[in-house]
């Protein structure tokens, strides 16, 4: 009676193994989205510090993945990280 408890665990835990497999795969065969379109806001993670008086500034959402620098006392803001970082 163990032997086919054992064996029928086995097969189980084989099944779900499989099964668990083939959506991680099927997960990295799927392509990749399409670009949100012209105008609408992505989702960005930059940090930019005033080198005049040191104020940081966070944006989260810009029009595209590369936005101009803020400006802050007269001059651009200097980028300090990226969501890389």
């Amino acid at each position: 009676m163990g032997t086919v408890v054992s064996v029928a665990i086995a097969v189980a835990a084989g099944y779900l193994i499989f099964r668990i497999g083939i959506a991680m795969l099927r997960g990295m065969v799927r392509p990749m989205p399409e670009p949100p379109p012209a105008g609408e806001l992505r989702k960005v993670k930059l940090r930019y510090r005033c080198p005049q008086c040191g104020m940081e500034l966070r944006v989260t959402a810009a029009a595209n993945e590369d936005p101009i620098p803020p400006r802050h006392c007269m001059d651009e803001m200097d980028l300090v990280a990226t969501g890389e970082d």
